[in-house]
């Protein structure tokens, strides 16, 4: 199977998530189709392909472990000038996340690593653009608000054509749920909403 690139993060629902998701790729962010909404719990990551019933089994304990919690979203920050990226606050929910992602790379897990940053539960509006664009998005959704339940996290994997798919979900409380459609989202047919 070989090495393939994983990522595990909560899904920020609909409509927000197709909603965010525009808005990114209005910026000028190319990335923002092959990446669905979400608040990052393991970043990119490389495994070995022959790991990935250990990564299933660890997170499905993890998820068995876990229980909903609120998650809300208030204003834009962003991580200039140490890094390029505008993001959407985590202000409730992000104790939870901070935990989860510990249990998730835990060192005696399938996923242990070490975090090129400190962990800082966000969702990412703008990354690697122009500064002009990066204002923009900054300045455009600094009063966006969503709130929702979290009721789980899912394992994607990166495609080589860099698009990320949903391998599976896993659930608080129970064991892991297979999504019905693995595709990425196609946002094109959505109006505008600048």
């Amino acid at each position: 199977m070989g090495i393939v690139t994983i990522g595990v993060s909560i899904a920020v629902p609909e409509p927000h998530g197709s909603l965010l998701q525009e808005r990114r790729a209005g910026f000028g962010d190319a990335a923002a189709h092959g990446i669905p909404t979400h608040v990052t719990l393991l970043p990119p990551t490389e495994i070995d392909g022959a790991d990935l019933p250990a990564v299933e089994a660890h997170l499905t304990e993890v998820a068995a472990a876990g229980r909903p919690f609120p998650m809300r979203l208030s204003g834009t920050s962003t991580f200039r000038p140490l890094s390029p990226v505008v993001y959407l606050r985590v202000v409730e929910g992000a104790e939870d996340c901070a935990r989860l992602q510990q249990q998730i790379r835990d060192a005696s897990g399938p996923m242990a690593r070490e975090l090129q940053f400190p962990y800082h539960p966000h969702v990412t509006i703008a990354h690697g653009i122009d500064e002009a664009a990066m204002d923009r998005a900054f300045e455009e959704l600094a009063d966006y608000e969503a709130q929702w339940p979290c009721v789980g996290f899912a394992l994607a994997e990166q495609g080589g054509d860099g698009v990320w798919r949903k391998l599976r979900d896993f659930t608080f409380g129970g064991g892991p749920v297979v999504p019905q459609q693995a595709a990425p989202m196609d946002l094109g047919t959505l109006p505008s909403r600048r």
